[in-house]
């Protein structure tokens, strides 16, 4: 069952947030998916449509991702889901987001991926212009693609790299393709300037999060395995090497059995550099706000330690050095209040 906090208060609906592990694809409300279906000549009703959100662990989560992206054909699409997210994400008082993009699975796809990119910027200016949020790009590799399809996502991120795409990523199944593969990938996208994310320690283990360590990632998507191995905690407690975590989707994958045993306050109380987001809000049910308060109430988390863990989203982020400061300001002067 999927954990299920009460309303999140006025105190965390209110705070300024960032949010930095955001799946564009897995944000798809329901409704809004029906749309899509009804735009390109299908018919079904909205409970048929829920049923794609359906799945009972993480190999058939991946199978209902995949089923929910093959209803994004056009750049129009594309714009349409962008904007709506960023409509959410000024709900919940999210001021700034870095959007993974299955960019992956566009080029499996065969998909024009040129034309679905102008669909992003179209809906991102857009969703700029009328709710004030700032949206960054991070392109995502489907790891057990391979390494030369990885590539190929990576050397796109570099075409657009001075149109918001700020990051590459790797997601998908860590089992079938380790961090050493990527490696070239890597060392390519980082001497084109762009910074590196990597999921890692979601379905695998700390070995996984060494690789992507090895790798030069900058934050780690999940790390939820990291604390199986002492050393490594205190690796990336030392180095503050941020780690993304999504509470509600490490249960809701199973790949965390409970709520209860999710290390997200033994890696604070450890002193990590940790974030809180939520992976794919509408296939877990979830929003940002509720992953606080989930926060707030299964680990005991003070109002004092939300402010230092939404402080640590802008911190995290990779923006440029200038934004960064002015979001930090913002964010200083609003709970100063």
């Amino acid at each position: 069952m999927s954990p299920a906090p009460d309303r999140p208060n006025s105190f965390i609906r209110l705070l300024p947030k960032a949010e930095l592990h955001l799946h564009l694809e897995g944000a798809i409300q329901a409704a809004t998916l029906l749309e899509l279906k009804h735009r390109h000549g299908q018919s079904g009703s909205l409970a048929e449509v829920e049923k794609l959100y359906r799945y009972s662990d993480f190999d058939s989560f991946l199978m209902a991702f995949k089923a929910v992206t093959e209803h994004l054909r056009s750049p129009e699409d594309y714009e349409l889901i962008t904007y709506g997210l960023m409509q959410q994400l000024k709900e919940e008082n999210i001021l700034h987001a870095e959007i993974y993009v299955s960019v992956g699975v566009c080029l499996w796809r065969n998909q024009d991926f040129p034309a679905i990119f102008e669909g992003l910027e179209r809906g991102r200016q857009r969703g700029e212009r009328d709710f004030g949020i700032s949206v960054l790009w991070i392109f995502d590799a489907v790891r057990h693609f391979g390494a030369e399809a990885a590539q190929k996502v990576f050397e796109l991120a570099v075409r657009y790299r001075d149109r918001n795409v700020i990051a590459v990523g790797i997601g998908g199944d860590e089992q079938k393709a380790k961090p050493e593969l990527f490696r070239d990938s890597y060392a390519y996208a980082a001497d084109n300037g762009l910074h590196l994310t990597a999921h890692a320690g979601e379905t695998a283990g700390p070995e996984s999060i060494w690789g992507a360590i090895n790798l030069r990632a900058e934050r780690i998507g999940h790390g939820l395995t990291a604390a199986q191995d002492p050393d490594l905690v205190e690796e990336l407690a030392q180095r503050q090497v941020p780690i993304e975590i999504c509470i509600t989707s490490n249960v809701r994958t199973g790949c965390c059995k409970t709520v209860s045993e999710h290390p997200v306050k033994q890696y604070f109380d450890h002193g990590l550099m940790i974030t809180v987001n939520t992976d794919d809000p509408a296939m877990f049910g979830t929003t940002l706000s509720h992953e606080y308060q989930l926060a707030q109430q299964a680990f005991a988390f003070t109002d004092e330690h939300l402010r230092e863990l939404a402080r640590n989203s802008f911190e995290a982020s990779f923006l440029p050095a200038e934004k960064k400061l002015e979001f930090l300001n913002l964010f200083d002067a609003a709970i100063a209040r």
